[in-house]
């Protein structure tokens, strides 16, 4: 497959699509539709909404071109062995980890709330990281994954961009991936914080990655 120029900040990044990955982070309906956990939260879920249809697009994109795509999502087995006390006991009793929530227990794999959105749902042979922490790294064999495929390259996109995207945006760039963090196909309940993180990323000549949108990204690899 051959090599192309992905137009980003702060310079553009020749990819070889067929060692590249788009990894959708945690497009869960506890976070993104109403009465889900966020909104529970005080949370307005239109602003992560807002990279559905960006990232609905880009997936259609890749798909045409049989770029590689990897799902996340964020849970706990049902005992909630697997989920740190410190982060356990956060917040309001009845609103922690575990707890009774308006789409199934918070947090819990298997539950209705714990499923990826249907707009952005997997396709047969992509694969979905069961995750217990922010980042899509830690305690998964998301790593054994991408070097069984040769993968050097991802395509970052979801959800939040300063929390779970961050993170293992941070993760990657530690174990020598190249990171492309899609703006458009990222979303924050805190749009500053949201604007920050992609400034993060970028900074001192790309410190942790690159950052472009699903538009230069979808050109490119037309």
């Amino acid at each position: 497959m051959k090599e192309v120029t992905i137009h980003a900040e702060p310079t553009p990044v020749p990819v070889a699509l067929d060692r590249t990955a788009a990894v959708i982070i945690d497009m869960q309906r506890d976070f993104l539709e109403p009465g889900g956990f966020g909104e529970t939260l005080g949370n307005d879920v239109s602003l992560l909404r807002s990279a559905i249809p960006p990232c609905k697009a880009l997936l259609e994109g890749l798909r045409a071109r049989g770029v590689f795509i990897v799902h996340t999502r964020e849970g706990h087995r049902a005992d909630l062995s697997d989920a740190h006390r410190a982060k356990i006991e956060r917040g309001e009793p009845t609103k922690r980890i575990g707890a009774e929530g308006p789409m199934g227990r918070i947090l819990i794999r298997g539950e209705p709330g714990h499923d990826i959105i249907e707009e952005l749902a997997p396709r047969p042979g992509e694969p979905v990281i069961d995750k217990p922490g922010k980042g899509a790294f830690y305690a998964t064999d998301l790593e054994t994954v991408l070097s069984n495929r040769g993968i050097d390259t991802l395509l970052v996109c979801g959800v939040t961009t300063e929390v779970c995207v961050h993170t293992t945006v941070r993760e990657a760039n530690d174990r020598g991936y190249r990171c492309l963090v899609l703006s458009d196909c990222c979303a924050s309940y805190f749009p500053e914080f949201h604007a920050i993180g992609l400034k993060m990323v970028a900074a001192q000549g790309g410190i942790f990655g690159w950052v472009t949108d699903s538009k230069r990204v979808l050109d490119a690899i037309r």
